[in-house]
């Protein structure tokens, strides 16, 4: 499940905290990486829990109004919410309760928000044409959760104040996770059972290693980086830059000098995308422009083994931290996502 894109995002808070921190040790700093990586994941589990939590309250409601639906002598309440084929195989899933099972913290903690989210649930018109279709059966009940969750959970800011409040990590985490979680539910088949598999922490040893050397590549190669930046543009000061923005382009060198096999342009545009969500309003374009221009000194110098397009036409102005460059000539991928206001340096979990 841990993919690069959380994988890059980590390290620019990682990195930004070593240095903002000053204790200096890259061992600790490393397993600090590690641990905020793997709370990508307990995130991801808690998530689908969400699920249980929610169809559990809805059948401890349903009780009470079969009760009193006996007591009046009142047709009975429809079960088809709680008797949800895809919530119930979600329920009974064993690699899900495995690891609920292994935490000090589950959605029992905080029934207000479950019961209040039930009720956003049942008033939505998707709950509601739900309840009304004669459509009964698994794929129709998958469905359901897919509109539920993409509408009431994936969306929802008493859900990410609960969810900063329960982890530091796990805020910025939430809008890459929801995905995957969207993911798992295509992936679920009844057939499976509650022997359906969830997505793995890691999908391979590759993306651990990834994260490992581009960590220790950004920080132990700083000086000769920094050096690339000052080569690659003479006409402005260290000193006048957003310090994130220094950090974000130390680890884009880093990944294209120990990454032969990721285009440069991959780099450009992830990064990019990092500067815009952790660094100045400016920061996204003129990033953009520098990396370019660092990638294609170190190309033109053979300290870089790696192609580029030419440039359609040389850029009329140096760039300079006060002013935003012209773009440069590279395929920028824009991706909406949320602009994260809080402090760019992580937090310690206690």
């Amino acid at each position: 499940m841990i993919n690069r894109e959380i994988i890059r995002s980590k390290i620019v808070q990682l990195t930004y905290a070593y240095y903002q921190n000053g204790s200096k040790n890259i061992d600790s700093a490393e397993k600090e990486l590690f641990f905020s990586l793997s709370k990508a994941y307990d995130l991801y589990n808690n998530l689908l829990a969400l699920i249980v939590a929610v169809t559990r309250e809805a059948r401890r409601r349903l009780e009470v109004l079969q009760t009193r639906a006996e007591r009046e002598g009142t047709p009975a309440p429809s079960q088809k919410f709680t008797l949800n084929r895809f919530a119930l195989q979600l329920e009974g899933n064993k690699m899900l309760n495995e690891f609920m099972g292994t935490q000090k913290r589950t959605w029992d903690d905080h029934p207000e928000f479950i019961a209040t989210l039930l009720g956003h649930i049942e008033s939505s018109e998707i709950y509601k044409e739900y309840m009304e279709s004669e459509d009964d059966n698994y794929d129709t009940d998958r469905e359901l959760w897919r509109k539920i969750y993409r509408t009431l959970i994936q969306k929802n800011d008493d859900l990410d104040i609960l969810l900063e409040e329960s982890s530091l990590y796990w805020n910025d985490d939430k809008e890459i996770v929801d995905t995957f979680v969207l993911k798992t539910f295509n992936r679920f088949k009844e057939t499976n059972g509650n022997k359906q598999e969830l997505l793995p922490e890691w999908d391979s040893d590759e993306e651990k290693d990834f994260a490992r050397k581009l960590f220790r590549a950004a920080i132990l190669n700083a000086d000769e980086y920094q050096h690339f930046m000052s080569e690659a543009s003479r006409n402005w000061d260290f000193s006048r830059l957003a310090y994130m923005d220094i950090v974000i382009m130390q680890i884009a060198i880093a990944e294209m000098m120990t990454f032969p096999n990721i285009p440069v342009s991959v780099t450009i545009n992830e990064y990019v995308e990092l500067a815009k969500l952790y660094s100045t309003r400016k920061s996204g374009g003129y990033i953009n422009g520098m990396l370019d221009a660092i990638a294609r000194h170190l190309i033109d110098t053979r300290r870089l083994a790696k192609f580029m397009e030419p440039k359609a036409q040389k850029a009329s102005k140096s760039a300079h931290p006060d002013e935003e460059p012209e773009p440069a000539k590279v395929a920028v991928r824009v991706t909406p996502r949320k602009r994260i206001t809080k402090s760019d340096a992580p937090k310690t979990e206690e």
